[in-house]
């Protein structure tokens, strides 16, 4: 299989695009290009450090295994295995499942929408840097954490800084002409986040900051019918192009 990003002069190869690059750098420039050009910076070199405090501050709240969804490079997967920890990885990116399993952590090349191991028992999960964003539909991704949850499990999950909820269609660019394909997503501020997830039956159970970081812990809904722990076809799809940012 390849993939392509478009450049002013052809396309690249898909171990070219500009996210494998970066990681495979451990530093950007990254950015999310929305449609009007704007350039969001995605903070890389620390996504490829060791967990900060702010980080540990989050892990510190975890009970039981954890699923870091969007776990990029691994950093958390790589604080959770030191600490003795269980805890799994996933990640549509090919490096940056690379670079979990080098840490020594566990990882899967997956999107959150596909199956996954031990459904419905998780103890915990991470939706950190950004990622509350996968797929472009903040409430639909947070239904899905709650069939991968056990019930009362908890979510902690990281808020956009600004007081911000839009959902857009972006691309990954390095700020030098090469991008990515568009793909859908979303950016949820603390307000926004805490609207979601009380119309999916989430509860608010604490909410933090950490310098310019925000984030809340949420206490997962009554266990879902069967037939919600399957996501539509199309949001399935479009995880598959999110940004592996973590």
């Amino acid at each position: 299989m390849t993939t392509t990003c478009p450049t002013a002069d052809g396309p690249l190869p898909w171990d070219a695009d500009p996210y494998t690059v970066a990681l495979r750098a451990g530093r950007g420039p990254l950015f999310l290009r929305g449609p009007d050009g704007r350039l969001l910076p995605l903070d890389v070199e620390r996504w490829c450090a060791r967990a900060d405090e702010a980080d540990l501050a989050v892990l510190r709240r975890c009970s039981g295994a954890v699923l870091d969804i969007g776990c990029g490079p691994g950093r958390m997967v790589d604080a959770l295995t030191r600490l003795g920890r269980p805890v799994l990885g996933i990640d549509p990116a090919p490096e940056a499942v690379n670079r979990t399993r080098r840490l020594g952590g566990p990882a899967l090349c997956r999107s959150v929408f596909e199956p996954l191991p031990a459904e419905g028992r998780w103890g915990s999960a991470l939706l950190l840097d950004g990622n509350i964003g996968i797929g472009g539909d903040p409430q639909a991704l947070l239904r899905r954490v709650a069939a991968l949850l056990a019930p009362g499990g908890l979510l902690l999950a990281e808020a956009a800084a600004a007081d911000v909820e839009e959902r857009l269609e972006v691309s990954l660019d390095d700020g030098r002409g090469r991008r990515g394909p568009p793909f859908p997503w979303a950016r949820a501020g603390t307000s926004a986040l805490r609207r979601r997830a009380g119309a999916a039956g989430w509860q608010v159970v604490e909410e933090w900051t950490a310098g310019e970081r925000r984030f809340l812990a949420l206490r997962a809904p009554s266990p879902l019918p069967a037939a919600a722990r399957t996501p539509p076809r199309a949001a399935g799809a479009a995880s598959a192009g999110s940004p592996p940012a973590r």
